[in-house]
């Protein structure tokens, strides 16, 4: 839906999206080890929730989130959480790690702007992310 200035532009669709990394994001300049996590819808969009949890034990580590403009091009570092060291058994529940957004506290993204998830630290069984919003 094309949108004029000055409009009120409501939700279009919610738009969710996950992404899986498996190996350790060392730099913050660039793509390398990053994946794509969300994109936003042709008007843009609202981020209110951005999460991850571990598949396999870790060590306590770094969850980033950076944000390109150019479809991956450029990757711009956006936030951090630290996620907790966790065992992984059958028998507990991996603390989720938040990166604070909330339906009040929301991420604005422009048309077609995209969102990459990057994990401090490698691990084969894989860190989820997890990213909800609303596309414009």
């Amino acid at each position: 839906m094309a949108v004029t200035g000055n409009s009120v532009v409501t939700t279009q669709g919610i738009n969710t999206s996950q992404a899986i990394c498996t190996a350790a994001k060392t730099t913050y300049n660039d793509a390398t080890n990053a994946v794509l996590l969300f994109t936003a819808g042709a008007n843009g969009a609202v981020v209110y929730s951005v999460k991850a949890v571990p598949r396999a034990t870790v060590t306590a580590t770094q969850c980033q989130l950076f944000r390109s403009p150019d479809s991956g091009t450029t990757l711009y570092f956006e936030n951090a959480a630290t996620m907790a060291a966790y065992t992984m058994a059958a028998t507990t529940s991996p603390t989720v790690t938040d990166f604070g957004y909330s339906e009040t506290v929301v991420l604005r993204l422009e048309a077609n702007e995209r969102l990459y998830a990057g994990a401090g630290v490698a691990l084969a069984g894989g860190i989820v992310f997890s990213a909800q919003g609303e596309d414009l």
